[in-house]
């Protein structure tokens, strides 16, 4: 599934969920460089929803109702770091003594709170931790402006730079814990980049766990050695319709994998700050990626 392609939907699913209105998600879609008839279209196919959504330009919808998890007692340190183009953002947090390194892939939102909180919350597990900004040639996420604008920024950059950007994350990672083995995980978007990374051959990955990301197509892991742990929610069509392609690839490439599918959860369940972050299946998948973790990187 093309980068921009799974963006486009991700705004249809939104609409169709009644989180975004019809306004904002023609808005969104067109940040995005799709006409006005194909924007028409996608939504028309979408069906239902887009009438409780706000109007403010964000994302409306109810607040999750059940609580978030406590966040660690660190926070991420800002950084910057060197780049194939340039100078990257990033957020790190350091482990006392650590297990493995993980690069954090955000969302299609950019680098939000929520991915900053991620980095201290691997690094009181034993996992040093850094998150890249992916729109640092853009100036940062912040820079950017809302989250429509990040994920149109997004879309337009082309995946060859994206997975160069976290690849120097990887170099990153390498240079500040030498010794520990190296992981990735994504969300949403990320876990699609995630599965780019893997396609793209990146040999010191030694684990990787993509959360509901879409895997290119006809995609050959063969240049990967990592362990891999797919994470889906049982409501997410969408992105399960990408899964046994997946697999099908990971077995042609003889890698380990695992893939775990949360029943009653949907796309974007692990996030705290979202309508469908759902706590039980988030609470499961985040201690099944330490075990991971635990088997494959320490």
């Amino acid at each position: 599934m093309a980068l921009r392609d799974y963006l486009a939907e991700e705004v249809a699913l939104d609409f169709g969920d009644a989180l975004l209105t019809r306004r904002e998600a023609l808005r969104r879609l067109g940040l995005l460089g799709l006409s006005t008839g194909a924007a028409v279209a996608l939504l028309a196919a979408c069906g239902g929803g887009g009438d409780g959504g706000s109007d403010d330009g964000g994302a409306g919808g109810a607040a999750p109702t059940s609580v978030p998890p406590a966040t660690a007692p660190a926070v991420a340190e800002d950084i910057t770091f060197p780049g194939p183009r340039g100078e990257l953002i990033g957020a790190w947090a350091a482990a006392p003594t650590a297990k493995g390194a993980v690069l954090v892939i955000h969302e299609n939102r950019g680098l939000t709170d929520h991915i900053r909180s991620l980095p201290p919350r691997f690094a009181v597990d034993g996992y040093s931790a850094l998150a890249v900004d992916l729109l640092s040639e853009e100036g940062g996420t912040a820079a950017v402006g809302g989250e429509a604008e990040a994920a149109a920024a997004l879309g337009q950059a082309p995946p060859e730079r994206l997975v160069a950007d976290l690849v120097a994350g990887l170099d990153e990672l390498e240079r500040r814990e030498p010794e520990a083995g190296l992981a990735a995980v994504g969300f949403c978007f990320g876990g699609g980049m995630t599965w780019q990374l893997l396609a793209a051959g990146e040999p010191r990955l030694a684990a990787a766990v993509p959360f509901y990301g879409p895997a290119p197509a006809a995609a050959d892991f063969s240049g990967s050695a990592a362990a891999v742990l797919a994470i889906y929610g049982e409501l997410d069509a969408r992105v399960n319709a990408t899964r046994d392609p997946a697999v099908a690839a990971l077995e042609a490439a003889g890698l380990i994998y695992e893939v775990r599918t949360f029943p009653g959860a949907d796309h974007a369940f692990f996030n705290d700050t979202g309508p469908r972050y759902n706590e039980a299946a988030a609470t499961e998948a985040y201690a099944a990626v330490l075990a991971w973790f635990d088997t494959h990187l320490a």
